[in-house]
């Protein structure tokens, strides 16, 4: 797909040299990196195994691209060291090494060992001087240096012939000279100056009081050295001043503290030192790693080594410091899937061979190959990022990895070449195209099927989607073809950037010379068709996975491009009303806010609104943002206009003025002209419940709590000879939970098709059903839906405006009625403890990384959403489902009804009105029948000459 992504213009690694490179890696710091980014990844018997993820796939990196003779991981010696004795308060504030990261230090160790890595540990010094040492004795032995850190201290070290790269980074950052000068300010000789002057809170080395990094700058261009600051500060005004001359007493042993010694001995830690042949890299020790996955639950790791030892390629053993991990890009978007890891990368140099087809020849050789291959993977490059409106400037397709050919089509510009016609090769593609026996793969394949259908045709016979692969596998990873081939192949191709420029100067890709354009489409191909290969095997190993991508995911897309394709009927005119109306009001809605403020504001300024608010009528501050100032969020204007008229009618004009721009003013504009309709995009691979979502437009988010909200629904109209049909899942995920719960209360009440909501006030209440107040149900019917999505007693109490005790008595009570529920809770936080995810009942796999984050807020939102997620993406299950029944029963008795809309737990559709009995009928009994659930499922159908008059 002719999509732009994100360009790579950050620095690259250090290029290679005729120099030997010394490569050093600061161990200690990427240890807790690894442990604080990664998710909390578990080996058998539970052990942690989420910073050894991390720091193997940190080595597995540097090895691949930073080409060294020699290398050592350093790590921090336990016990003190002579900074301790020089200030016993170094370090004193940090915290004691988490348990579960202790753990996994000796494995770390090991591993790294295995991998090929000379390991040095030296008693009574910090990694930081081992490495300031090493890198001195190497520069001095004629070699060049990089150091892998994160640790701005180890800027000081950098020179000429010694740099940093921090490969937390997106892209990496390297760090030299000038680099140095451009992060900090200052040139990497006077980093232990700026460094004193700021201090050090990791470390608890103060610096000069309220002095930072600015202020250092400044007084070091001012003044050149420390010294020459200390030696001025009778001069220097101010605050600042003052501080700096309380702190000349302490500044030269907080330089002393800062400053990375150079001249350890390091005699009998690194043998002959100070000879450096001892610090070579080596060949991993391929069984040693076999036996550590095995151990630590490597699967895929150890299922391509012994794959590698069988076919003899033991001999090539760097190869295997490239062993998958659990995580793909260093420590960032970590995946908790061992069963989903990467297939181990191949050589990073695979050759290529890439044609540009520009005459008949070659075109009917590559069709050929095409007709007579298992599998193709191809690609179109368009004019437009719309599906609707997007029309081909080339194709691409590649029937074997590091094979591929780029057919231009409509490249334009004086030094394009002559190309073949396009109507011409579409009209020879088509058969190939449309045959449902020839295979093939694509990325995103929605989007292409969209882009062939604007030239009339209809691809049939796509067997695999890449991104839905990954989907399915890892949800909450990113799914674009960059990342994956960078996940799975350790292969990166040209940007969209790259070729077409960016921003304003961005060119359109028919102005991309020909030859650019070939090998940037072409790498799509080959990417994909390689990408492909290494996942497969992975969704084939998983049964249930694989299900959900054969059963779910590939047929959904299918359906999912016929609604985007159908579209919705608007009424512009009611609209353009609308908007008018909502204009009004909002002028209004201004002129009361300014008579309650006693002044005109602006009321789109924070700011402004703050001032209004908190200093001219003193209201109370019920948050403040993250600098400090008092917050005017939307959920503080809600408290506030419970007691407040301004607040409350600010939240009245900021509603109303979202509406009119996102709807009654957008939707006109975005009527395609070739169809009259409005043709939203549906994603398929974002919520990592399964749940889709809606984009350009957003056709889930139109508010229905409101009157104006609703009346935007009015202009989704059914033309002449038609009505609009809504059929919706009633209480989803209620039945859901009583399915997966087995709570014998809950499913009695669906059972006898009771309110659910009645009967959980009658059993929180004690009261017979039918004396039930409307009160009591609305209580319960926020705690049914509440303890769904996890809702705590504080939760509770908020939203139902009661005492915290009350909602705690609420939860209590009804966890009594339906222990079922409390079962079913508590049971499944501890599966997401144990095994990093929960499942649906369709068996997705539905991911927590932060299920173990020593974040509280963090691992409390993940223990929330374990509650919910089987439900949430149950209910997504149901409704695919659901769309492809439904879809393929129209087409088998070819009907005239159109679905033209998935919002969450319904489907819309346009039905002639001779058609209405028969989907009225037969629709909702479709829905209810695609999962056989311990309750019935039910769905149901309204029918008007607009989606509002539907419901």
């Amino acid at each position: 797909m002719n999509a732009p992504t994100v360009s790579p213009d950050a620095p690259q690694p250090p290029a290679q040299s005729t120099q030997p490179t010394m490569l050093l890696v600061d161990g200690s710091s990427y240890l807790y990196r690894a442990f604080h980014a990664m998710p909390d990844l578990r080996g058998p018997d539970n052990v942690p195994t989420g910073a050894i993820h991390g720091m193997v796939n940190m080595l597995r990196w540097l090895r691949d691209h930073i080409p060294a003779e020699h290398a050592v991981c350093v790590f921090d010696a336990k016990g003190p060291t002579f900074r301790d004795a020089w200030y016993p308060e170094y370090k004193a504030h940090r915290p004691s090494m988490p348990d579960d990261l202790r753990a996994q230090v000796e494995p770390i160790h090991e591993v790294v060992k295995l991998l090929g890595w000379p390991v040095l540990e030296v008693p009574g010094i910090e990694a930081d001087d081992a490495i300031g040492t090493l890198a001195r004795v190497a520069v001095e032995s004629g070699h060049k240096v990089v150091v892998s850190t994160g640790d701005k201290d180890l800027a000081q070290l950098v020179n000429p012939c010694v740099s940093l790269i921090n490969t937390m980074a997106k892209p990496p950052e390297v760090l030299d000279e000038p680099g140095v000068l451009a992060k900090f300010g200052v040139p990497p000789d006077r980093i232990i100056d700026y460094l004193t002057l700021i201090g050090d809170a990791v470390d608890n080395v103060p610096g000069v009081e309220k002095v930072g990094p600015k202020t250092a700058v400044k007084w070091l261009a001012e003044h050149g050295t420390l010294e020459a600051i200390m030696a001025a500060a009778d001069s220097i005004k101010g605050v600042a001043g003052e501080n700096l001359r309380k702190a000349l007493d302490w500044l030269p042993q907080g330089r002393r503290l800062i400053t990375v010694k150079l001249d350890c001995d390091l005699t009998g830690h690194v043998p002959e030192w100070p000879g450096l042949d001892a610090l070579a890299f080596r060949n991993p020790d391929l069984h040693g790693l076999l036996d550590f996955y095995g151990r630590f639950g490597f699967r895929t790791a150890k299922a391509e080594l012994e794959r590698q030892l069988r076919s003899g390629a033991g001999a090539s053993a760097p190869a295997a410091s490239r062993a998958p991990s659990a995580t793909g890009d260093l420590f960032g978007d970590a995946t908790v899937a061992e069963a989903s890891e990467a297939p181990a990368a191949p050589p990073s140099a695979l050759e290529t061979r890439y044609d540009t087809v520009l005459d008949w020849p070659a075109f009917d050789a590559w069709l050929a190959r095409l007709n007579a291959a298992e599998l193709v993977a191809f690609d179109t490059e368009t004019d437009s990022l719309d599906p609707m409106q997007a029309r081909i400037v080339g194709l691409s397709f590649s029937d074997k990895v590091g094979e591929a050919c780029y057919i231009p089509l409509r490249h334009e510009g004086p030094d394009a070449p002559v190309q073949l016609p396009l109507d011409e090769v579409l009209a020879r593609l088509r058969p190939w195209l449309e045959d449902p026996n020839r295979p093939k793969v694509g990325q995103n394949i929605k989007y292409d099927t969209h882009v062939l259908a604007n030239h009339g045709i209809a691809v049939q016979g796509y067997a695999h989607d890449t991104m839905l692969e990954s989907y399915v596998l890892q949800a909450h990873r990113k799914h674009n073809l960059g990342e994956l081939a960078q996940r799975y192949v350790q292969r990166s191709g040209l940007s969209y950037e790259d070729v077409a420029g960016k921003g304003a100067q961005q060119i359109p890709f028919a102005q991309v010379a020909v030859e650019r354009a070939a090998q940037y489409s072409c790498e799509d191909s080959d990417l994909t068709l390689h990408v492909h290969q290494a996942m497969w095997p992975s969704l084939q190993a998983e049964p249930g996975l694989l299900d959900i991508y054969q059963r779910f995911e590939l047929p959904a897309s299918r359906v999912l491009q016929r609604i985007e394709r159908n579209g919705v009927l608007i009424d512009t005119a009611l609209l353009n009303k609308q908007s008018h109306e909502l204009a009004q009001r909002i002028v209004a809605l201004e002129q009361a806010a300014y008579e309650l403020a006693g002044q005109p504001f602006n009321l789109g300024s924070p700011k402004q609104l703050g001032e209004i608010l908190f200093v001219k009528q003193g209201l109370p501050v019920v948050k403040k943002t993250a600098t400090g100032a008092p917050s005017t969020n939307e959920e503080v204007l809600e408290k506030l206009a419970e007691d407040y008229p301004l607040p409350a009618r600010i939240l009245e004009y900021r509603g109303l003025a979202k509406l009119k721009s996102t709807y009654t003013d957008k939707l006109p504009q975005m009527v395609n002209p070739q169809t009259g309709r409005v043709h939203t995009n549906y994603a398929q691979a974002v919520a990592v419940t399964g749940r889709l979502s809606s984009n350009e437009p957003n056709l889930q988010n139109i508010p229905v709590r409101t009157a104006e909200g609703r009346r935007i629904r009015e202009a989704f109209i059914a033309p002449p000879g038609h009505v609009i049909v809504s059929a919706d899942y009633s209480q989803i995920e209620l039945r859901i939970m009583a399915h997966i719960s087995q709570d014998e209360n809950l499913l009695k009440a669906f059972a006898e098709g009771m309110d659910v909501h009645r009967a959980t006030a009658a059993e929180i209440f004690g009261v017979a059903p039918d004396a039930v107040s409307s009160e009591q149900r609305r209580y319960a019917k926020v705690i049914n839906f509440g303890l769904i999505y996890g809702m705590s007693a504080f939760g509770l109490a908020s939203n139902l405006g009661i005492e915290r005790s009350a909602a705690t008595a609420y939860i209590e009570r009804y966890f009594l009625r339906y222990p079922g529920v409390k079962r079913y809770m508590d049971d499944t936080r501890l599966q997401a403890k144990d095994k990093g995810y929960v499942e649906t009942v369709f068996g997705r796999r539905l991911w927590l990384p932060e299920i173990h984050s020593g974040n509280g807020p963090l691992r409390a939102a993940a223990e929330r959403a374990a509650i919910n997620a089987p439900m949430q993406g149950t209910a997504a299950d149901l409704i695919k489902l659901a769309m492809v029944a439904v879809q393929d029963r129209l087409d088998a008795e070819g009907k005239g009804t159109l679905m033209i809309m998935q919002v969450h737990d319904e489907l819309v559709f346009q039905v002639p009105e001779a058609e209405l009995d028969w989907v009225r009928r037969e629709v909702p009994a479709m829905m209810a029948g695609v999962g056989a659930l311990r309750v019935p499922l039910l769905a149901e159908v309204g029918a008007g000459p607009n989606w509002e008059a539907a419901h």
